[in-house]
């Protein structure tokens, strides 16, 4: 039960630093807001590009909780990166 809940916490911080990810990318190199910047992108095409940037502090994530020997967070991550995957092929 305990490894299920690990990948399921995973999962959620992989969701959560996607979502920050996207947040720190439209606000650095963009003149809107998050969701100005959101609907603009959307409108344009090019949201599941900025959903796809948004997932390289995955990769910081993934490679700390490798480090810390947390192998089924480390999962729940992953799978937040395969679920993003195909939102962006659907969107």
């Amino acid at each position: 039960m305990k490894n299920k809940i690990d990948v399921l916490l995973g999962f959620v911080i992989g969701i959560i630093c996607s979502i920050f990810g996207c947040f720190l990318f439209i606000q650095l190199f963009t003149k809107f807001t998050f969701l100005a910047g959101i609907e603009l992108l959307k409108a344009d095409g090019k949201l599941g590009k900025i959903i796809t940037i948004g997932t390289v502090l995955d990769l910081v994530v993934f490679w700390v909780l490798l480090k810390s020997n947390k192998d089924f967070m480390a999962r729940g991550v992953i799978l937040a990166v395969i679920s993003l995957t195909l939102i962006t092929l659907l969107v």
